[in-house]
């Protein structure tokens, strides 16, 4: 078989080419339930016939809203594309307003929903949204029909001869989907993604994954309404990889002992978080065994790829290995290939400790518009390098403009702004996607990403400074869980700062002293202050006069995408957190007074 052009292509290239038996696993009641990939095929040609028969016309649109990765959504959106329809997937955690918005705005026909929580949602404010006719739960609720019941309507298939001719005409470069962004600014815009865009990027993507193909596992757990999960369920089913999802985010380090996965994709935030409960494991330690973990650490920290400390350092990351990182990889499965890493920058200090301790992860770059993967490091053929996000994919051209932002061409580029040629226009000039990053590429052809285009800001003295350079560099203090560090228009840099509350608890106990349980009270506390104060003097320290942190005031609340901090993929919402703490930053450039 030819490689597959069209998204439902790629689960009859696995039964061709690796027909496995687990193709799908999720798990129910605490049991792994595996579907096979002709079962797979099956279900999707049923929910096929069953649209068709549910009066589904080629270019309409069908929501997916599900609060975990699982095998139901994977067989909707065979199912649904199929049909010359196209799915809508939405993340789960938005408003009901932004619910509201996004299935009007696609004017969406049918939901298929997962559990009771987004189904309340959908109810609250289905009867604003004209174009919808029903909704359908994967779980079984009182008062909603079940996605089973859709199925059943498939089960004649004395239609599929239509099914096959709905498929015939589909081209490549066709709609396969729209995906809403998540928004760090203003209404989510849809981002139309053709069959061509994610089916070349899953191909040329499957180049950089170092496992062996037919034979692999992995989990899945980042959302898969981001296109960056979404891109490498079709990568794994071309190369017959079985798919473990997990059940939620709370029990990944039970599921990665289960199912032992040779490659998962990760966003920094989550390997900090993973990085961050080693290191306070080990604190806990004593004796000499503290002593070697902390020796390895140091280590770590070090590490260069392809031997270039020499054969010295070699020998003592052998040792280290040994005694404390396969601990580690242990905690982690044991058998992980790759951890691909993606949607915000990872910092270098993370790369270089997990790859000392033989946990590969690789930082890519790519956008929702960009199907998503840009380019990706590969330990294999020095395509690795620390503080980049790797080489350019296959027939993928990156062009730095003038004013340093990055701009991208090639077979993943997305057709469009659903609606909204204005937007589009101000992006795709020439051919070329304007990505609204800064960057530069070395000259061994490495990509690195220096910042958001939009977040840089000049200071009242004109000066430009880069905000996520300084974020990440103070996000690596065990004492700063989130920063924002801000100043547009004003005389100098100050910041917003999230301290890690737990952290502190410890950090109080260990010098005597009972801090308060109450964030609102920990932050007013004077040690406290000074000790972030300390960290914030020394990452200051790298930076120019006019760029460094000169005030900064502490923010009470855990930063969370509940409350609207952060967008579903982690990324802070800038201009929300400013207005949050309105009285902060006025407190900071003495507005009050």
């Amino acid at each position: 078989m030819t490689d597959p052009k069209r998204l439902f292509d790629f689960p009859y290239y696995q039964l061709e080419t690796h027909p496995q038996q687990k193709a799908l696993v999720t798990k129910y009641d605490g049991e792994w339930k595996a579907t096979s990939i002709q079962e797979y095929i099956d279900k999707a040609n049923m929910l096929s016939r069953a649209l068709l028969r549910m009066e589904i016309q080629p270019n309409d649109k069908i929501g997916i809203i599900s609060m975990t990765n699982r095998t139901e959504w994977n067989i909707c959106d065979i199912g649904i594309m199929q049909t010359g329809a196209q799915d809508v997937p939405i993340y789960p955690t938005i408003s009901e307003d932004e619910y509201e918005y996004v299935l009007n705005h696609s004017e969406c026909k049918y939901v298929f929903v997962s559990c009771k929580e987004v189904l309340d949602k959908i109810n609250k404010i289905k009867n604003n949204i004209p174009s919808l006719k029903d909704v359908f739960c994967f779980d079984e609720i009182d008062g909603c029909t079940n996605w089973k019941e859709v199925l059943e309507k498939g089960k004649d298939d004395s239609n599929q001869d239509e099914v096959e001719k709905r498929k015939e005409a589909i081209h490549e470069d066709d709609l396969a989907t729209l995906i809403y962004t998540s928004g760090t600014t203003g209404r989510p815009k849809g981002v139309m993604l053709s069959h061509k865009n994610i089916a070349s990027n899953a191909i040329f993507s499957s180049e950089r994954l170092p496992i062996v193909v037919g034979k692999s596992k992995a989990l899945s757990f980042l959302p898969v309404c981001h296109i960056y999960e979404r891109m490498l369920l079709y990568m794994y089913q071309y190369t017959g990889v079985e798919i473990h999802f997990a059940e939620s985010l709370d029990t990944i380090s039970d599921n990665l002992k289960e199912v032992q996965p040779h490659v998962m994709s990760a966003v920094p935030r989550l390997l900090e978080k993973v990085y961050d409960k080693i290191y306070a494991k080990g604190a806990e330690l004593s004796g000499i065994k503290k002593k070697l973990f902390y020796w390895a650490i140091e280590l770590g920290l070090e590490y260069e790829p392809y031997g270039e400390n020499g054969w010295w350092y070699e020998s003592k990351l052998s040792i280290a290995r040994k005694l404390i990182f396969s601990k580690w990889q242990e905690a982690l499965g044991g058998e992980l290939k790759a951890i691909a890493s993606g949607s915000a920058a990872l910092q270098p200090r993370l790369a270089r400790i997990f790859n000392a301790a033989e946990i590969p992860v690789m930082e890519g770059y790519g956008l929702t518009e960009t199907s998503p993967v840009v380019a990706v490091n590969d330990m294999r053929d020095k395509g690795f390098k620390i503080g980049t996000v790797g080489k350019p994919l296959r027939e993928t051209e990156v062009k730095i403009a003038n004013d340093g932002e990055i701009t991208i061409k090639g077979p993943q580029v997305m057709c469009g702004y659903y609606k909204d040629k204005e937007k589009t226009d101000e992006v795709l000039i020439d051919g070329y996607f304007h990505t609204g990053d800064i960057g530069e590429i070395d000259k061994e052809g490495f990509l690195k990403i220096t910042d958001r285009k939009k977040s840089m800001f000049k200071t009242s003295g004109g000066k430009y400074v880069a905000p996520q350079l300084i974020e990440n560099d103070m996000k690596q203090s065990r004492f700063i869980e989130q920063i924002l560090v801000v100043g547009e228009g004003e005389k100098m840099p100050a910041a917003l700062i999230q301290p890690d509350f737990e952290f502190l608890k410890d950090w109080g106990t260990k010098k005597g002293r009972n801090l308060s349980s109450d964030p609102k009270e920990i932050i007013k506390d004077e040690k406290v202050i000074k000790r972030i104060q300390k960290e914030v003097d020394f990452y200051n320290e790298r930076y120019g006069k006019w760029e460094r942190v000169k005030k900064f005031e502490l923010t009470p609340d855990v930063w969370s995408i509940e409350e609207g901090h952060l967008t579903p993929t982690m990324k802070m919402k800038r201009k929300v957190i400013q207005e949050k703490y309105q009285d902060l930053y006025d407190k900071i450039y003495e507005r009050n007074q």
